[in-house]
């Protein structure tokens, strides 16, 4: 499947299916996605455990998956202060509105999809802010 002519929206919704499916995989039960609120918008929530994760997708669209030497474009180059914060306080409001009482985290979820087939490289990252 080629991707060439996917828009910003439609990779990042492709990215987090991808995302969604790679945190099943490692165990989470994901319960809910694209969750909206005044302070933003929760990609993917999921739980593993007692432990409830807000997680949030960067993707980036490249020709060919980095290297661990290459110093190309990272997909967590856009998961900056400023967009870590706003996540985190959307998930303060989801947290209080759905009356969690345990533990919650946010983490990050960083996804590389390869143009010409769509293939996905994942990478977890967990509590990106603390």
């Amino acid at each position: 499947m080629d991707i060439t002519g996917y828009t910003r929206k439609d990779i990042g919704n492709l990215g987090e299916r991808v995302a969604a499916e790679y945190a099943r995989r490692l165990g989470f039960t994901v319960i809910a996605r694209n969750v909206a609120r005044k302070t933003g918008e929760l990609d993917v929530v999921a739980r593993k455990g007692k432990v409830l994760h807000v997680i949030e997708v960067k993707t980036l669209v490249c020709e060919e998956f980095p290297t661990a030497h290459a110093n190309r474009h990272h997909p967590g180059d856009n998961l900056h202060l400023y967009k870590i914060r706003k996540v985190a306080r959307t998930a303060e409001w989801y947290v209080a509105d759905i009356k969690w009482a345990g533990e919650w985290q946010v983490d990050g979820v960083l996804v590389w999809l390869r143009k010409r087939d769509a293939l996905a490289k994942v990478r977890y990252v967990p509590q990106i802010i603390q």
